[in-house]
């Protein structure tokens, strides 16, 4: 028993003070093992994975199309206001059933459609896309998976530690929920807020209205299927809506000093 305490413990301590390697361009202290080299190279291949599937389905859409031509302007502006130097590629997907977007390491966005009725116009999409952005920008994906291995690390050696207990099945199911609901969605939440948080700026930096990103997560929350917050990586919709609407007064100078883009409905 007493060793299993001390592996919890020891858990809890190492990913604190993992946090504590790197300071971020936010100023957060974060935990990288993975290089940015490796990470576009995954990055790059799970991207050429999804379109190659998409493709073969017959969902994804010309670049001619007037959905990817507005998916690729939004979100060149968006990742000239991330300062970020990746080989951008755009993508959209005709899913009508998947409301969501993604962005890869090295700035590979693919942006679903089933997510345009819900965006509405070109400043709602474009608060998606600079979410999306501050993912990689951010380093997260890199984070998440410097996270899971020493999860897992530390996982093997409190079994070994517990071999011998006749309590080692409880102990490692307390173990594995205790990391989940202490560490792993605490930790997936302030990424998914931070991301808000930069996205905001990227996308009124380059002239997107950013009044439009509280309305925007009052509709992703209108399903009403949400799962409690404690139960997921993402924070509550409400409470998105609510942080990005007292954002607002902070991100104003920046969109007043952008070039400024007229707020236009999304094709349908």
């Amino acid at each position: 028993m007493l060793r299993s305490f001390i592996s919890i413990i020891v858990l809890a301590c190492v990913v604190s003070a993992a946090e504590s390697c790197v300071t971020n361009s936010e100023g957060r202290k974060s935990f990288n093992m993975i290089g940015d080299g490796q990470m576009n190279n995954l990055g790059d291949d799970a991207y050429k994975e999804v379109l190659t599937k998409a493709q073969k389905e017959g969902k994804l859409l010309s670049k001619s199309s007037p959905k990817h031509e507005v998916v690729e302007r939004i979100g060149l502006r968006i990742a000239a206001a991330s300062k970020a130097d990746f080989k951008w590629e755009f993508a959209v997907i005709d899913d009508p059933k998947t409301v969501n977007a993604f962005c890869l390491p090295g700035g590979k966005i693919a942006v679903y459609t089933g997510i345009m009725p819900v965006a509405q116009t070109e400043a709602a999409l474009a608060v998606v896309m600079g979410h999306e952005v501050a993912h990689a920008t951010m380093r997260h994906g890199a984070e998440r998976m410097s996270q899971q291995l020493a999860i897992a690390g530390l996982a093997t050696a409190a079994d070994i530690s517990l071999k011998d207990s006749k309590n080692r099945d409880l102990w490692m199911a307390a173990l594995a929920v205790g990391a989940n609901f202490g560490v792993i969605l605490p930790y997936g939440r302030g990424h998914e807020t931070e991301a808000d948080s930069v996205g905001l700026k990227y996308a009124a930096s380059a002239g997107y209205d950013p009044s439009a990103a509280p309305e925007l997560w009052k509709r992703m929350g209108a399903s009403g299927m949400s799962p409690p917050e404690f139960m997921s990586t993402h924070p509550d919709p409400s409470n998105r809506s609510r942080a990005l609407a007292a954002m607002q007064d902070q991100v104003k100078p920046l969109y007043d000093g952008s070039e400024k883009q007229t707020d236009r409905p999304l094709p349908k």
